[in-house]
């Protein structure tokens, strides 16, 4: 056998860290990467953009798993988790087409024509495939509390009542949308490789979006914090919505990062996600 690659060294290096210095190492490769891009990205925008971008990427690599190869198969997959997308897409592109009508509505319009495509395929292509014992997290979950925290905490600056609610609405469902997903795999103890490499994007797509919002209120010298102690509810409602989103799929991206360097293709997730 020969000597180990620096990559695996540098991995096992890692595991044999405590889980304070994991967190520790986490914090300061997550704030390495922000300030690198707070010198190369001149508009903060642009992290939306990318953001949505690698959603899209994420889920064509679903539709990549789901149409090609011998074995066609949905399993790992969450259906859950595919439909809260679509409803928040949905609620996110009839707002932009009150509003903007933009770049940022031609990706979603994108990521919602693939997610419905993947929603197809596991409903009914390859329906039997789908393991729908371990998809146990109820819609109603998430939708329910997501429609009334909307309809109590919204933006008054936007025109009009319903765009403003179905803003509030998608931000919520977007935040826990991939908790079916997590519950999922879970139950199922490991994770394939598709699937890992969708929820990875996610992360990423996650960790964008934030950086923008912490760029945000660095550049505004925390007006947006003021804002919200002046009854702009929202503006807390959006932090926290991100935050819960970044929190939600930090553990699993430790795991996927874990499992490639050290050169495997299912991840197995030694406790719960």
């Amino acid at each position: 056998m020969g000597s180990p690659t620096p990559i695996k060294k540098l991995s096992q290096w890692i595991q044999r860290r405590s889980l304070k210095m994991k967190i520790i190492l986490g914090a300061v490769i997550a704030l390495c990467c922000l300030v690198a891009l707070r010198y190369i990205v001149k508009d903060y925008d642009h992290f939306f953009v990318a953001s949505e971008s690698i959603h899209a990427l994420g889920i064509f690599v679903l539709i990549l798993k789901l149409t090609t190869g011998s074995k066609r198969s949905c399993s790992g997959l969450s259906l859950k988790t595919q439909e809260l997308t679509a409803i928040f897409l949905s609620a996110r592109l009839v707002c932009s087409f009150m509003m903007e009508n933009d770049i940022h509505t031609v990706l979603d319009s994108v990521t919602l024509l693939f997610t419905l495509w993947v929603i197809y395929m596991i409903r009914f292509k390859l329906k039997s495939t789908y393991i729908k014992e371990l998809d146990t997290m109820p819609l109603y979950y998430v939708v329910v509390p997501c429609a009334v925290l909307a309809m109590v905490v919204h933006p008054r600056a936007m025109s009009s009542f319903v765009a403003r609610v179905l803003w509030s609405f998608c931000l919520c469902v977007e935040a826990l949308s991939v908790l079916p997903q997590l519950r999922y795999m879970r139950n199922a103890k490991m994770v394939e490789t598709f699937t890992a490499h969708y929820v990875f994007a996610l992360g990423v797509a996650r960790f964008l979006g934030c950086a923008h919002w912490i760029f945000q209120i660095y550049e505004s010298r925390g007006a947006y914090l003021f804002m919200a102690g002046r009854g702009h509810f929202w503006i807390l409602l959006m932090l926290v919505a991100e935050a819960v989103q970044t929190f939600i799929l930090v553990d699993f991206c430790y795991y996927y990062v874990k499992s490639v360097m050290a050169g495997k293709l299912i991840i197995r997730l030694p406790s719960p996600v």
